[in-house]
């Protein structure tokens, strides 16, 4: 693992957000306080040394799995869906450009005239001159979740690890809204993820990040400086790896 210019354990990260992050508490649509306050937070790492590889989903927009549940075709809807992931990706760009941050959206689906189509040399080339790369348009193809683009990025790209900011503050051995005395995981082996049948990310996200000893760091995007103490190393959400044994947080 390499090691960053600050002594953070992690040059070159991987930041998977879903596109419900950029919509707050609203159920659709764009919270800009919250878009803001990610910016915010990518800065700071960025300030610090860290290589940022950025994939937005596009749930806050349309959902292709949803669309197709109610009658739509699967693949249509996929690809609505992933034309969603490209109008965050515009957004995030313009906030993180706002904020002095040089940054390159890439995408799996070509639209020369918005973004660059993803090529591995080149997203290499940006990150080795400190730009955030945003990668949006999921893998390109039907069938295929943003948590995969997210497992499939970071191995292509040698991240170090995968953040998975979502709204909770990590993984439980079970729902914490059905039971309040269920304990929350700081580390679980991918193994034993999959025996106790948690969902981290879809499965075949999972195997990639399982068969590349990728590790996986599941936290709330929204508490105060996670990010930034997630690049340092400290314990934050919920760590999967290949290490074998669970650790939970005390009560």
């Amino acid at each position: 693992m390499s090691t960053g210019t600050s002594g953070q354990p992690y040059k070159r990260i991987l930041l998977k957000l879903s596109g419900e992050v950029l919509a707050g508490s609203q159920k659709s649509g764009f919270d800009f306080q919250v878009i803001k306050s990610l910016v915010a937070q990518v800065a700071e790492i960025v300030e610090l040394g860290t290589e940022v590889v950025l994939v937005i989903g596009g749930g806050n927009i349309f959902r292709g799995q949803a669309a197709a549940e109610e009658g739509m075709d699967r693949v249509t809807a996929d690809y609505m869906g992933m034309m969603a992931t490209i109008i965050n990706g515009h957004a995030l760009q313009d906030f993180l450009e706002q904020a002095g941050l040089v940054t390159r959206l890439q995408t799996a689906i070509e639209i020369k005239s918005v973004a660059e189509p993803f090529i591995r040399r080149k997203a290499f080339r940006h990150l080795e001159k400190k730009r955030v790369v945003i990668m949006a348009g999921g893998t390109g193809n039907p069938y295929f979740t943003t948590d995969t683009t997210a497992a499939l990025r970071a191995v292509e790209l040698n991240a170090d690890i995968i953040f998975k900011a979502t709204k909770v503050d990590g993984i439980y051995e079970e729902d914490p809204v059905k039971n309040p005395q269920a304990r929350r995981y700081s580390k679980i082996s991918y193994i034993e993820a999959i025996q106790k049948q948690l969902k981290v990310m879809d499965m075949t996200a999972f195997s990639l990040c399982m068969d590349n000893s990728m590790p996986i760091q599941v936290f709330d995007i929204n508490a105060k400086d996670n990010l930034k103490r997630a690049v340092q190393g400290d314990d934050v959400g919920t760590l999967v790896s290949d290490q074998e044994g669970c650790e939970y947080y005390e009560r």
